[in-house]
This record gives structure tokens, sequence and C-alpha cells, in this order.
């Protein structure tokens, strides 16, 4: 009997694992997201941004954490200032680093100022779904994903910090900011 429940279970997980989520496209709502800020907070997106227009950088590897600081730099170098406005950075950490969550905070909370630590947001686990929705192919690169006030995808991006782009995303967080 154990082991026919065990065996249930198993393929569950497996199942739920393989099942295939959809790519996020603009307009679609940012399916939740739920973390822990590195102020020790539970974490939940879309609702941590209410009301307001906000940038998420995810990265899934320890690399990605460049471009994504490489973009917030910019990003609050223009927008620091304005309560309407707000980001944040988002570690999606899968496989065996899941066991090293203490210690992997820990070395994250010592590098992060702690005014900062309310925009950093580490999620344990469900990294795959979170791959297909942004469309992974680079563990090296920033994922970007703009929400406009009511928490619908506004503008996305995957990739290093480029000028052109980083304009098209001040250019949207302008247009949304103006929008009713």
């Amino acid at each position: 009997m154990t082991k026919g429940i065990l065996g249930l279970i198993l393929a569950f997980f497996t199942v739920s694992a393989a099942t295939p989520v959809a790519r996020l496209a603009v307009g679609d709502p940012l399916p939740p997201l739920r973390g822990e800020f590195l102020t020790g907070s539970p974490a939940l997106l879309p609702q941590a941004a209410a009301s307001r227009v906000a940038l998420l950088l995810l990265g899934f590897t320890y690399d990605s954490r460049f471009p994504v600081e490489t973009w917030t730099g910019q990003f609050r170098h223009e927008f620091n200032n304005n309560p309407n406005v707000t980001f944040y950075e988002i570690p999606l950490i899968g496989g065996m680093a899941i066991m090293g969550k203490w210690f992997i905070d820990r070395g994250m909370r010592q590098g992060t100022p702690k005014a900062d630590q309310g925009n950093v947001i580490t999620v344990y686990g469900g990294t795959d779904p979170w791959k297909q929705r942004v469309g992974f192919s680079d563990p090296k690169t920033a994922y970007l994903i703009l929400l406009d006030k009511s928490g619908k995808v506004a503008w996305e991006y995957a990739g290093g910090f480029d000028a052109e782009r980083y304009r098209e995303l001040s250019s949207q967080v302008a247009g949304l900011l103006v929008a009713r």
C-alpha cells in the first residue's frame, strides 16, 4: 500500500514537472511567482508590486547576475525616485543548488545593501516553468519582464544590457506611468 501511494506521488510530480507552460506574451497577467525577499519576508508577485510599474529581472545562474545588475543599475538611475515604479532582481535557483539555500541567501544578504534587500526575491525550485515562460536559451543572460500597474506583461526582453533596448524599456515605463 505504501509503495503504491509513493508511486502515485512520484508519478504526479513527474507529470507536473513535464507539463508544458505557455510562453509569456505582452498583455498576459503574470502568473504567481512566490519566493522570499532577502529581508526574510515572503514575496508574491505580482501582488508585491501592487499599483506600480515593475521591472522583474530574472536570472537562472550565478553568471546571469552580471547582466541583471547592469540592467538594474541603469533602471535604478532613471527611476529610483519615482514611487510609482519599482524593480525586483529575482534569482531562480533550481537543481541541487536548492540544498545550499542558507548559504546562498547568506551570501546574497552580505553582498546586498540592507536598503536594497526588499528588491531581491530568491525563488527556490520551480525554475522549469519559468524557463518556459521566458523562452530560456542562455544561462548567462538576464530575462526582463515589465509589468503594468495591474500586473500584466507590458514588455519583455532577454539579453545583456543594450542601450537601444534600454531606451525602449524607458519609453515603455514612461507610457505606462501616464496611462490610466
